[in-house]
């Protein structure tokens, strides 16, 4: 079990640290997720601003928390991305009954509108979250430190995945005018 706790916090932590590198580290990244709140249509005008700077900095409490070693703050960090994984499904879900057609800017520039598969991807991830506390409160502590390399390995890789997922479902997409 310790293995695979390893894993998903390489998974979850790599997913918030990139989501909060492509809104912090990317120029214009903060400005087009706040832009894409507005025209999601989820948050009053009002409370743009604050809404997506507490995102970002629950993104940046989700990758410090699985960081850090110690099972009380992987156990802090995957209920906060639980918790914030949620929140983002609830506005995307909403946003997409008014519909909205926003480009996803979850981890900056993107031309991909928001659709059902981003509703999959953070259901999806929101369970790895649960699964990951549990793992973290019932792991044995012991673990040969191989395992662990190859089990952290396959969660940053597997989170990678995950942040691209736009990307890779452009792959299997009919060639279009604009995308030759």
């Amino acid at each position: 079990m310790v293995y695979l706790m390893t894993g998903l916090k390489c998974l979850v932590g790599v997913v918030f640290l990139l989501a909060l590198c492509g809104k912090t580290v990317v120029r214009g990244g903060f400005g087009g997720f706040e832009r894409s709140l507005r025209e999601l249509r989820v948050v009053p005008r009002a409370y743009l601003r604050p809404v997506a700077v507490l995102v970002v900095a629950g993104e940046a409490g989700v990758v410090w928390a699985l960081a850090v070693p110690g099972r009380a703050t992987a156990v802090v960090g995957f209920g906060l991305a639980t918790a914030l994984l949620l929140v983002f499904t609830a506005g995307i879900a909403r946003g997409l009954r008014r519909g909205s057609r926003t480009p996803c800017r979850c981890f900056g520039a993107s031309t991909t509108p928001l659709g059902p598969h981003h509703l999959l991807r953070n259901l999806l991830l929101a369970v790895l979250a649960v699964l990951g506390a549990t793992t973290t409160v019932v792991a044995a502590p012991d673990g040969h430190p191989a395992g662990a390399l190859v089990a952290a390995a396959a969660g940053l890789v597997l989170g990678a995945l995950a942040a691209t997922l736009d990307e890779l479902l452009a792959l299997f997409q009919p060639m279009t005018p604009q995308r030759r």
